[in-house]
């Protein structure tokens, strides 16, 4: 372990995604000195898991279920963790019956009692989509595709619960993340990648940091301790506005209240998420022994209550938000000992797949090599 009193080339502040491969690429490749300091008492950020008192894994913050379609980060994260594959699937509790989310064509063909084929949903889709001139809001996304029923039956409610607004009002961004689909494809994601690290995340964080140049400090906030270590160059994964002391006012974000609970089954539901878009306060019910393969005589589960206060976990897709986001981004330039990566520093809805590619990117362009190529992470 590095000695504090030499002081330390880096100081990240997150010892979630962003910070974790940033210390990992800074100590083992830049063969530089860091002190990784994070407020909770663990590593990992969200993704971190335990098992519970049931002796199961389960993800404390939240079902975190890996994909990506980049190679570049698959082989990167594989350096630390083996795979256990694992397509995610999501049923939706719409009109008594749980079907298949993303919408299919056995959603609307259980739905409506039809017997559609791939090529009449096509055409059924066309025949109920309502014609949007410009698409600038998550209803205009919906509706444009699949008409004004399917959205009031699965989105309208669902994300009135998430965000505390109605899709009329928030950006396009928010539904164009889930896909609709004509074949019977009820996968939720279609990357290229999708599997969970066989032994769980906090396991895979733990072999990341596990280097004689970095330092970890956990249950401390990075302020009552940065003028007292030495350090050279920060880098910052927390909220951007409150690095800057809420300078602009603070930017908008939703939180969650999780209610884990235990029951006496090996299985509590058929897949690992369903959600409730138009009944109860929850908005989906996750269960982890789907996500992780442990075989167990019991089973936890997680339930998910959006809220305004608490932990910030996603931003607010709005224009005025973008605007206020922005002012906080003239003034990074002010700081250029400090590089702001992550989703609260840059404060972006970012898969954890993504939040990886731009730390490695951000390493990249902060210690380039003489022989390298500026190539960037595939797309993710």
């Amino acid at each position: 372990m590095t000695d504090p009193a030499r002081g330390f080339d880096d100081l990240i502040v997150g010892a979630g995604f962003a910070g974790a491969v940033l210390a990992e690429r800074l100590a083992r490749d830049a063969g530089r000195r860091v002190l990784i300091v994070d407020r909770r008492p663990h590593i990992g950020g969200n993704a971190y898991d335990c098992y519970d008192d049931a002796g199961i894994l389960i993800h404390p913050y939240g079902p975190h279920i890996f994909h990506t379609n980049s190679r570049e980060v698959f082989e990167y994260l594989s350096r630390f963790t083996e795979w256990r594959p694992y397509q995610h699937r999501v049923l939706a509790s719409v009109d008594g019956q749980l079907v298949p989310m993303p919408i299919n064509l056995d959603t609307v063909n259980r739905l409506y009692g039809l017997n559609l084929n791939a090529a009449e949903l096509d055409a059924y889709f066309a025949s109920v989509a309502e014609p949007v001139t410009q698409v600038r809001t998550s209803e205009d996304v919906v509706v444009s595709k699949v008409g004004r029923d399917l959205y009031r039956k699965f989105f309208q409610g669902y994300t009135r619960k998430q965000w505390d607004l109605d899709p009329s009002e928030l950006d396009a961004s928010v539904t164009a993340r889930v896909p609709v689909r004509t074949t019977r494809d009820d996968r939720y994601f279609t990357d290229t990648y999708q599997v969970m690290p066989l032994h769980g995340y906090t396991r895979m964080f733990q072999r990341m940091l596990d280097h004689p140049n970095i330092s970890v400090m956990l249950n401390t906030d990075y302020r009552t301790i940065q003028e007292f270590v030495p350090w050279q160059h920060m880098i910052y994964t927390g909220p951007i506005d409150a690095f800057f002391e809420y300078r602009h006012g603070k930017l908008p974000y939703r939180s969650l209240h999780f209610e884990h609970r235990t029951h006496a089954t090996t299985q509590f539901q058929a897949v690992g998420t369903v959600n409730h878009p138009n009944e109860y306060a929850f908005t989906r019910v996750s269960e982890f022994k789907h996500l992780t393969g442990q075989r167990h005589e019991h089973t936890s589960v997680v339930y998910e209550y959006p809220r305004a206060e608490g932990d910030p976990y996603y931003p607010v897709p709005r224009p005025e938000n973008a605007e206020r986001y922005r002012a906080y981004e003239a003034l990074t330039r002010t700081r250029p000992d400090v590089t702001f990566v992550g989703r609260l520093a840059t404060y972006r809805y970012y898969n954890m797949d993504q939040v990886v590619a731009q730390a490695l990117t951000t390493y990249r362009r902060l210690h380039p090599r003489p022989a390298e190529t500026a190539a960037e992470p595939e797309p993710v």
